[in-house]
């Protein structure tokens, strides 16, 4: 019997055993044993052993289905056939063999021990699709999920061609294999997620399950349909695992996003501001790559985790924005202490690009993402008036030496240019038009009041004696310089025409010898600005 089953003439063997078992069965119940129970227990030993032998070829012929190139066709249909004689052998009454009792006669659910083989078959198909170390080559897993895919695409291809009509209906082998692969690569990514995994492998292995097993990339794939069905598999990854990878690529992510946003610093640093590189001009704006960066990252995050679940693109928004609240701080805290250390040509235009930068950005989380940026407009907010007030104490440190010589001797005779004091501050007001609006504005402003004020400042606290020649000279160059100054703010879009007429009127009352005129000229300086009582 023992050659029988190892030749796999499985069914000579079971009728053999079978015969042999009858026959003990029969003796049994003739008492034959009665003197001699050994003899019994031997015998009835001798049947379990052959069964199980016919059990473990059953398994054996299972499990190497997939392991040759072709399906032995024959050896799967005598299969069946053996499977179908045992429980007509053998009907399942319900009284199973109680303890110390002998099997004989017993059901021996080999169609059970048929399913164990095909789930062990498929586990050890899994678990024999190569895998690279991490050192021997980066894209390890890619390549694992890949060769996953071919292989048991592969196996299955070959079970609804080839193997399913070996089996009656009833079987629904191609449903069991399914089942059983499905289960194997459930345990097999379980074990994959427990290792150490970096963030491009965190989103591999979440890509996979997500968007490509179910998909027709894999087991949707047209050549598989309809045997192999998907609506009702379970999960691959029970939620407490999902989760983890997810929470795990977060992690991940935070990191990675934080060294982006470092790297957009870096970059301004080395390549903009130390290089002294001016920014472009767009629409009469100054430019930044920085919105666009930001914009990008944050698109792109989006866009592969939005991929994955709309949790976790949520999720991903979130850390962008979190990083975002701590960046534009740090972002302007640099470009400070680099502005307040050096005289720099390219100060006022970064700060010019940098405002327009955060605004477009900001403007752009809320259309494009949905975002409420309400505590980053806070932020935008003191990052401009920090920067303001760096880009005015600037404007007062170039200005305030040409006011200072305002009416000394080389002043009056005309050895200052006219236009001296108009160009070191157009130095800084000129690059105010390439700044977006209401910036724009509140700082033309800020800069056409001081140097007004300013001017007059000096004018009135300056203590000198002058002949009716001299004051005639001194009102025409004020009036001059007056003209060039307003004019050159005018121009550039400073809308502070109530400024216009302030140093005229001082310069009148210079020029008058006549009290009753210098009288009028005050009152006419006191209808334009009242609050100079």
């Amino acid at each position: 019997i023992n050659e029988l089953i190892q030749k796999r003439q499985l069914l000579e063997a079971f009728e053999s055993i079978r015969y042999l078992e009858d026959e003990t069965i029969a003796e049994r119940d003739a008492e034959k044993y009665k003197d001699n129970p050994q003899e019994f227990v031997r015998k009835s030993k001798d049947v379990d052993l052959l069964y199980n032998s016919i059990m473990n070829a059953i398994q054996s012929i299972v499990v190497g289905t997939l392991e040759h190139p072709t399906v032995e066709d024959t050896i799967l249909t005598s299969l069946v056939t053996l499977i179908a004689r045992e429980e007509a052998a053998h009907p399942n009454t319900g009284n199973a063999a109680g303890p110390g009792s002998d099997l004989l006669g017993t059901p021996r659910k080999w169609r059970e021990k048929w399913r164990e083989a095909i789930n062990e078959s498929a586990r050890k198909r899994v678990l024999r699709v190569p895998i690279a170390s991490k050192e021997e080559e980066s894209s390890w897993l890619d390549l694992h999920l890949a060769l996953l895919q071919k292989h048991l695409s592969e196996d299955l291809l070959k079970i609804k061609l080839s193997v399913k009509k070996c089996y009656p209906e009833e079987y629904q082998v191609c449903d069991m294999y399914v089942e059983a692969f499905h289960k194997a690569i459930a345990s097999h990514l379980q074990d994959l997620s427990q290792r150490p995994l970096e963030i491009n492998e965190l989103y591999t292995l979440l890509d996979w399950v997500a968007n490509i097993y179910r998909s027709e990339l894999f087991l949707g794939h047209p050549d598989l349909k309809p045997e192999v069905k998907t609506e009702n598999l379970s999960l691959l990854l029970m939620p407490a695992d999902w989760d983890k990878l997810k929470n795990d690529y977060i992690t991940s992510a935070k990191g990675k996003i934080k060294s982006y946003f470092g790297n957009i610093l870096k970059l301004e640093v080395t390549e903009k501001w130390e290089k002294e590189v001016h920014p472009e001009v767009k629409e009469n704006l100054y430019l930044s790559s920085v919105s666009f960066d930001i914009q990008t990252i944050i698109g792109e995050h989006m866009k592969i985790s939005g991929a994955i679940s709309r949790s976790l693109e949520m999720k991903t928004l979130e850390l962008c924005l979190a990083e975002l609240h701590e960046f534009m701080p740090r972002f302007g805290e640099k470009f400070m202490a680099w502005s307040t250390a050096q005289d720099s040509p390219v100060f006022v235009p970064y700060f010019a690009a940098y405002i327009n930068s955060f605004h477009d950005l900001l403007s752009a989380l809320e259309t494009v993402f949905k975002v409420n940026t309400e505590e980053l407009q806070k932020i935008l907010a003191a990052l401009t008036r920090n920067l303001a007030n760096i880009f005015l104490s600037k404007l007062r440190t170039k200005a305030q030496p040409l006011l200072k010589k305002i009416l000394t001797k080389n002043w009056i005779l005309a050895m200052e240019r006219p236009d001296s004091l108009a160009s070191a501050v157009s130095q800084f007001s000129e690059h105010l038009q390439h700044m977006r609006e209401p910036m724009r504005q509140e700082l033309l402003s800020d800069v056409h009041k001081y140097v007004v004020r300013e001017y007059i400042t000096q004018v009135i606290k300056t203590r000198r004696k002058m002949n009716g020649e001299t004051r005639q000279q001194v009102s025409e160059k004020m009036n001059r310089e007056a003209r060039i100054l307003n004019n050159m703010l005018i121009d550039q879009g400073s809308n502070s025409d109530w400024l216009l007429p302030a140093i005229h009127h001082i310069a009148n009352i210079i020029r008058e010898n006549k009290k009753d005129k210098i009288k009028d000229h005050v009152k006419e300086l006191c209808q334009d600005y009242p609050d100079i009582r």
